[in-house]
């Protein structure tokens, strides 16, 4: 098979050694007699597989004892109001940073749960940057304060997380989770829809601190409550089995490059390739944000004219790069670059961004 690079930002690329390995159990798992798409989520098989996958996660991700991991599905967009569900009420508020289209949609769930506010937005300067610590106005008496930690629209990321004092920080990490390090005493609440570092999609990953969980609210629709997955060890119903076994591969492929910390110095290594080949030749390879707030996951640039982004993609296809047109929303190019994505594949397509600007 001739792969491409696929720059796709989600479903996005996979480990191959993990494709690979899924690929040659996929009939009989574990000499179980049959595939893992047709084991009772209450078998013991699966019972390993859900364990393991947790195990890897907190060693890998540094996740403390205080946590508790929970398998959901119904993506990130979900989490936009069952964080707020889960929260709030007309009496309790939350403040959320407005960074990018999905921490927008996030606000416009939460608004129907409760009075939350903006404690800062960038959608006047087209989201091309990450505001500062002085430009939030938060609310002491906050439940919580709500960000996305890196935009695939926009092509921004937090590269430190804001100060919230004694609220706690809920995270949309939907893009890089598992991609950096993160100091979880910041936080009280991560979520992340799998398919971008962790997996496919079909399955959100939500790490919950446990005295934030006791704080739930009772009276909900019991899918809808985190009290109910935590209670059932996310068992309550059929978790997304297949999706969180191909996580565990991808996990078991992290620690295989030696742990975050390799994956991390891999991928600022990839982005920073490619940003300085926009930055040799800004005139013609313009990117779209401010250089503090630029994102090691989705690097986006604009082309002299939209003729020109057109014949971009198009040969870039031809020469098996894969994926890298602009969000409908927004247009131009974006590059999507994951965790599993080859320094390679980097490689590749700066060297065909020189070519193209030499025969255009």
């Amino acid at each position: 098979m001739n792969r491409k690079y696929n720059f796709n930002p989600g479903p996005a690329t996979l480990p191959l050694t993990a494709l690979e390995k899924i690929r040659d159990n996929i009939v009989e798992y574990d000499q179980a007699g049959m595939s893992i798409l047709e084991m009772s989520h209450r078998s013991a098989e699966y019972g390993a597989v859900h364990a393991k996958t947790k195990e890897l996660m907190t060693k890998l991700f540094g996740i403390p004892d205080n946590f508790q991991i929970l398998f959901l599905g119904g993506g990130a967009t979900l989490q936009f109001c069952m964080v707020p569900m889960n929260f709030l009420t007309q009496q309790l508020s939350a403040d959320y940073i407005i960074t990018g289209s999905w921490a927008k949609k996030a606000y416009k769930d939460a608004k129907l749960y409760a009075p939350v506010k903006v404690a800062a937005s960038t959608e006047e300067q087209k989201f091309n940057r990450i505001p500062k610590q002085s430009e939030l106005k938060l609310d002491p008496a906050a439940q919580y304060v709500h960000l996305t930690s890196n935009n695939t629209i926009a092509g921004t990321q937090w590269q430190q997380f804001p100060d919230t004092g004694n609220v706690p920080l809920f995270a949309d990490m939907s893009s890089d989770i598992m991609s950096r390090r993160i100091d979880f005493k910041k936080f009280g609440l991560i979520y992340a829809g799998a398919q971008k570092n962790l997996g496919p999609a079909g399955v959100t990953v939500v790490i919950i601190r446990k005295d934030i969980l006791e704080k739930s609210r009772e009276g909900l629709p019991a899918y809808l409550s985190y009290k109910t997955h935590a209670g059932d060890d996310s068992l309550y119903n059929t978790p997304p089995v297949f999706a969180i076994y191909v996580i565990m591969n991808v996990l078991e492929w992290v620690e295989a490059q030696g742990g975050l910390i390799a994956v991390e110095q891999m991928n600022r290594k990839k982005a920073d390739l490619l940003y300085a080949a926009m930055d040799a030749d800004p005139d013609y390879y313009r990117g779209t944000n401010e250089k503090e707030s630029r994102s090691y996951m989705n690097v986006t640039l604009r082309l002299p004219s939209e003729e020109l982004e057109k014949a971009f993609i198009a040969e870039a296809g031809k020469a098996g790069l894969h994926g890298l047109k602009g969000h409908r929303s927004v247009g131009g190019i974006r590059a999507s670059i994951y965790n599993a994505f080859p320094y390679e594949g980097m490689e590749k397509l700066v060297e065909f961004m020189k070519k193209f600007r030499k025969s255009h």
